[in-house]
């Protein structure tokens, strides 16, 4: 299958090279004409050293693979650069294949004084001059080019290196990806898809089923070689020109993967891709298969196809928003049904459709019985495989518990176009489809048993974040330890949730939290008090941290009951943002920053009154919704669908105004909502709010509104991003269809963080003072939960990627705890 092409990248790296570090384009230039691989080295003695202790090559060291291209460039031992490096692999008009390394010229990169059985031969070439170093029977080349030196295995190669010097056109693709890659990791690689299918026919079959020219036009990835991993991350580029597997994900999203819930514990492996709008994906499929599929309109509501590996067969995965339209066309084909632990699976009279539909996602699959888990379909070729599916998913036995998926997420990012994980049993199959059967002897020899190996690819237009990982098995859930920071007193009751700032002088991360009796206190991050300033009132909301001077200095900005304040770092107003309002009633204050530009507009918003200021806190004369038609419920908040903006206000007497920035109607709603105590969200492009009965409405561009009973109770909490919608109703949570069961309790709304590309969902009980945080599959971070009674605030303090928590602990005090 095309997809396994993402593992072949890191595959063939497991096999080695060395060299060094420089960004000049100039060793682009010297490149041979089309080389099939190139490995820009930044750091030489990093990248050699990470070469020799890696575990994983170590165990490669006496395989035929391994010693056929350590003999290849056996001889860039001899070479000593002092700067960075390039090093390019081609294939000569003899067919035969070299390495071409080129870096700055010193008298000593060419380091044979310890060296006895040797000679060097020079000749000319055109104006050029030409080395020929002939080492114990070994030869290679070697010519310079002003303050530049390539050193080659091939005469050929180089030669026509010297003839071509100056007229080779750089693809623009290679040059955007060098300028883009890493100077910190010890080498990045780059391939080209087109030119690298016959560097590979050594350790592919004759026919191995896989296009590895079709994957994308351009890879580069940066090498990370640690002592027990192999992480390679970077991106893949496909053109506008050409139809490579990639395209088939074009303009879409990424989601967040859940075939890991569905997938057995014993599973080998799971491949999974998403997008978020099935249409786009059936689009790019038309013009990669050069053909329509009429059926396609049956699958608009897919989300994620996936594919699970289980003894060595296979089921097939469609997960969806809405379940209808898929249902009754399986009926139709519907010959016979059983029941299996409350599930039915029916049987069914055709086996070929998925393949026909889902080409080239699914191949070489017959699905003669499905089933329905929540809104996910599952097919597979025998009904026993399903029976393993249903008995693991109810048991919670599932694929997103094992050691294997809780090492490999540790290297990816939550979201995923195409997501593979695989354990060794699982690459061994992918191996004996699609691979040489030396090469399928070496990896046997190597022992890898106790190993994952992840890849991952994310859309983003035309680019493609590409990551692999090769890694010992080693969950860290288990060794994963909170401890407490340090614990605060305040004179007086803690009246607000403790919320982190940002210190622009050190970058690092504050604490500001207001007392009953209205004091606002700036804390920092070991626990002592930086200011206290005496408020007229209570804050309402959060606090916002603005830049109105762009220079980087930030200001905090909020309202209490009857002001609009803006303070500066220390604690002072910041004229003229020091506005009262007689009568008080103020919501929380609303920030707008449309283009990311810092021209901020803030919106206070007093009962029926809006009021509307710029940086320089006059009014914006522009905007014209100055006065609602009835008192405004909570903030109002600003969202971006496309290249559009939308303000939206929650009006008192159920409706819902969504305005352009001037303040006119953009989408009229006719529909009038009781609204529940929740926000105004956008998540899959559309707004959402809920009423008191349970009612989940969306929403669309156009006004459209439509309405799915979720049966929930009026308390119920929610909070959503575009890609994410977290729900706690009574004691059950749902974070993106993942549920879990809680202790019974009062919970207040989740609240969804994203960071480093990691999505966490906190939750608090204020009944039972206990604040738990979930990973984005409902599932509990360990040494969680904590006590607490407020909701958490979540980051990174000290930016050295370590988690900390602040929380209100009890009447007057607060905690930071740090998550090692």
């Amino acid at each position: 299958m095309k997809s396994k092409i993402l593992i072949l990248g890191f595959l063939f790296l497991i096999f080695g090279c060395q060299k060094e570090n420089k960004t000049a384009s100039s060793f682009l230039e010297l490149v041979p004409v089309n080389p099939s691989l190139l490995i820009k080295i930044n750091s030489f003695d990093s990248f050699k050293e990470s070469l020799k202790n890696n575990d994983f090559l170590k165990r490669f060291e006496s395989s035929k693979t391994y010693k056929g291209i350590a003999e290849i460039v056996d001889n860039l031992n001899y070479v000593q650069p002092q700067t960075s490096g390039l090093l390019a692999f081609s294939e000569s008009i003899d067919k035969e294949w070299g390495y071409t390394f080129i870096t700055d010229f010193s008298p000593n990169v060419i380091h044979l004084d310890s060296i006895k059985n040797k000679t060097v031969e020079s000749f000319a070439q055109g104006r050029e001059e030409i080395d020929r170093y002939t080492i114990d029977g070994t030869v290679f080349f070697a010519s310079r080019l002003d303050d530049k030196i390539a050193i080659s295995s091939s005469q050929a190669v180089l030669e026509d290196l010297l003839e071509n010097f100056g007229k080779v056109e750089i693809p623009k693709e290679l040059q955007r990806l060098y300028r883009a890659s890493g100077v910190t990791k010890p080498a990045s690689l780059f391939m080209d898809m087109d030119e690298n299918a016959e560097l590979l026919e050594s350790i592919l079959k004759d026919n191995p089923g896989i296009d590895i020219t079709n994957f994308s036009d351009w890879l580069a990835l940066d090498i990370d070689l640690q002592l027990d991993q192999i992480n390679l991350r970077g991106m893949s580029m496909v053109r506008d020109s050409t139809q490579n597997y990639l395209d088939l994900f074009r303009n879409t999203t990424p989601l967040v993967n859940t075939i890991q819930n569905f997938a057995p514990k014993n599973s080998e492996a799971i491949l999974s891709y998403t997008f978020n709008d099935y249409r786009t994906f059936a689009k790019n499929k038309q013009g990669y298969l050069g053909y329509s599929i009429p059926e396609d309109s049956l699958f608009t509501t897919v989300e994620e196809i996936g594919l699970i590996y289980l003894n060595s067969k296979k089921a097939v995965l469609l997960n969806t928003f809405g379940s209808e339209t898929i249902a009754e066309f399986l009926g139709e084909m519907q010959v016979g049904s059983l029941d299996f632990q409350g599930n039915e699976i029916l049987e069914l009279g055709q086996s070929d459709f998925l393949e026909k539909l889902l080409s080239p996602l699914v191949k070489d699959f017959d699905a003669h019985y499905v089933t329905v888990l929540d809104n996910a379909f599952i097919f597979a070729g025998e009904k026993e495989i399903l029976q393993t599916v249903i008995r693991s998913y109810k048991n919670n036995n599932t694929f997103r518990d094992t050691p294997v998926y809780e090492t490999a997420v540790e290297n990816i990012a939550s979201e995923s176009t195409v997501l593979y994980i695989s354990d060794s049993k699982g690459i061994k199959n992918l191996l004996d489809t699609h691979f040489s059967k030396t090469f399928v002897q070496d990896f046997a020899k190597s022992k890898l048993q106790s190993t994952v190996y992840a890849a991952q690819v994310v859309a983003d237009k035309d680019i493609f974040h590409t990551n692999a990982v090769v890694r010992n098995i080693t969950p860290k859930r288990s060794n994963r330890r909170i401890s407490k920071s340090f614990s605060k007193n305040l004179e007086s009751e803690i009246a607000t949730n403790p919320q982190f700032v940002v210190n622009h002088n050190t970058k690092t991360k504050e604490i500001v939290v207001q007392d009953e009796d209205n004091t606002l206190h700036l804390i920092s991050r070991n626990g002592q008090t930086l200011w206290s300033k005496k408020l007229d009132g209570r804050i309402q909301g959060q606090v916002h941290q603005v830049d109105i001077y762009k220079n980087g200095r930030l200001q905090l900005a909020f309202t209490t009951n009857n002001q609009f304040l803006i303070l500066d770092r220390n604690g002072k107003e910041v004229r003229p943002f020091v506005k009262s309002f007689e009568g008080g009633n103020l919501r929380p204050l609303a920030v707008f920053d449309y283009d990311g530009n810092k021209d901020y507009r803030f919106v206070v918003v007093q009962n029926e009154k809006i009021f509307m200021y710029n940086n320089k806190g006059d009014i914006v004369t522009g905007f014209t919704y100055t006065r609602a038609e009835h008192s405004v419920l909570n903030a109002p908040k600003h969202f971006r669908i496309g290249k559009k903006d939308y303000l939206t206000f929650k009006l008192s007497d159920g409706s819902l105004k969504i305005l352009s920035r001037v303040g006119k109607v953009r989408v009229k709603v006719d529909k009038k909502i009781d609204f529940s105590e929740n926000e105004i969200y956008v998540y899959k492009n559309k707004f959402i709010a809920t009423d008191k009965k349970g009612i989940l409405y969306q929403i669309d561009e156009r006004g459209k509104t439509t309405e799915a009973n979720l049966n929930l109770n009026e308390d119920h909490g929610l909070d959503a991003t575009n890609k994410t919608l977290a729900l706690i109703n009574n004691n059950e949570l749902s974070i993106k269809g993942n549920k879990v069961e809680l202790d019974l309790g009062v919970y207040l709304p989740p609240k969804i963080f994203y960071i480093y590309d990691k999505i966490y969902v906190t939750l608090t009980d204020i009944q039972n003072q206990r604040v738990y945080l979930f990973d984005s599959n409902a599932k509990p971070i360990p040494n969680f939960p904590i006590i607490g009674t407020s909701p958490i605030d979540l980051g990174d303090v000290d930016n050295n990627r370590r988690l900390e928590v602040v929380v209100k602990d009890q009447d007057n005090s607060f905690i930071m705890y740090s998550m090692n």
